[in-house]
């Protein structure tokens, strides 16, 4: 029942399977260590530190991005900066909770 409540009330979700179809591109925003320890297959890694020195070579792909992290916090760090530079770009989260809504 609460599952439901919350479903109505944010709607229902991102489809990340759509997006990657329409050629999104996934940014893991951990730190390299945390990436090589396991990560999304064709995820590009750009720590979050670093982010700010490839926003111009993500607009130039126009094509959506979708950020992930370990937990949700970085990923959403990297959407706030990416949408600020007039990119799509999606919070996927967890990187391990959004490679189950992609396969």
């Amino acid at each position: 029942m609460m599952f439901e409540f919350l479903k109505n009330l944010f709607g229902p979700g991102t489809d990340y399977k759509s997006l990657l179809s329409k050629g999104a591109i996934i940014v893991d925003v951990r730190t390299p260590a945390e990436f090589s320890a396991g990560h999304i297959e064709g995820a590009r890694n750009i720590p979050l530190d670093q982010l700010k020195t490839k926003v111009a070579e993500l607009k130039k792909t126009g094509k959506p991005i979708i950020t992930c992290c370990r937990s949700g916090a970085r990923s959403g760090m990297a959407k706030s900066q990416l949408s600020s530079a007039d990119i799509e770009v999606y919070n996927g989260g967890a990187w391990t909770s959004l490679n189950q809504k992609i396969k």
